[in-house]
């Protein structure tokens, strides 16, 4: 029988990239999905964030693996809108079984340099949208007696890093709010851990904003340039993750295997993690 036969997942973030990868993931092993994304640009933000044709191809996608899904237009900074996308998934799958916080941005700056908007936008996605979305199940997972929350975080959430300084900030308190909620829910069913990626093939990373901040004494350089520059972060000598690899470790803390394990924090990073405290 298929992991998820018979449950119903919520991700954020899902019109493509690690959302679209979890989302389709969850659908090819059972799972019905409750789908959201902002669907529109940031003008903080250095790259094109996923529009409602994106969000409607992880629809298609979650379709073709075998899975039912509702999906909404919904920024996590909206308390509001998320409660709408949690009432139509219980409206149209009876509950939600699993969440995934995985929305987010990702910016370029000295803290020296940061706008108060850069900042301000960051903190409000990274970790609030992660905050408004676990509030937003946390009760209905609790009054079922079981419920399964991952949410993303980063390999910089344990570490210090330059220029990026409030993905940092909003990484580093994903993993202490993961930890907080988790003894809350403990006694209630419900595990709650968190994902952090190394530098993963999107485009969050994959544009001129981050090549320059690895290159930065280059007027031009070729990808092959931006994979070496990538590979020197990690003791695996390979530049970057993909999406479904995210995946592999979201859908082991979303599975029964994982019932006992709350309040943890997975690297899934090239190793990088092996240079930083236990």
């Amino acid at each position: 029988m298929p992991r998820f036969e018979g449950k119903v997942a919520l991700v954020t973030g899902a019109g493509r990239g690690q959302g679209r990868s979890h989302a389709v993931r969850f659908a090819a092993e059972g799972a019905d999905l409750v789908l959201s994304d902002r669907c529109a640009d940031l003008g903080t933000v250095p790259y094109g964030l996923a529009s409602a044709t994106d969000l409607e191809e992880t629809v298609a996608s979650v379709e073709a693996a075998g899975g039912r899904a509702v999906a909404m237009e919904a920024d996590v900074r909206d308390t509001a809108a998320l409660g709408r996308v949690v009432a139509a998934g219980i409206e149209a799958f009876g509950g939600i079984d699993i969440a995934v916080a995985n929305a987010g941005i990702a910016g370029v700056s000295t803290i020296a340099a940061m706008s108060d908007e850069e900042w301000q936008n960051m903190i409000d996605i990274n970790l609030g949208g992660v905050f408004k979305t676990l509030r937003a199940v946390a009760g209905h997972m609790a009054e079922r007696g079981s419920g399964r929350i991952v949410a993303t975080s980063s390999v910089v959430g344990r570490v210090g890093a330059p220029n990026i300084g409030h993905y940092v900030a909003a990484k580093w308190g994903v993993i202490g709010l993961v930890k907080s909620l988790a003894l809350e829910l403990a006694e209630h069913g419900v595990t709650v851990n968190a994902v952090c990626p190394t530098s993963v093939d999107t485009a969050m990373i994959q544009n001129e904003a981050f090549r320059e901040l690895f290159l930065p004494d280059q007027s031009s350089y070729t990808m092959a340039d931006v994979e070496g520059a990538f590979t020197e972060l990690n003791p695996i000598p390979i530049p970057w993750v993909q999406p479904d690899d995210i995946s592999d470790t979201v859908l082991f803390l979303a599975s029964d295997e994982a019932r006992m394990i709350t309040g943890e924090a997975v690297p899934v990073a090239l190793g990088w993690n092996a240079r930083t405290a236990a």
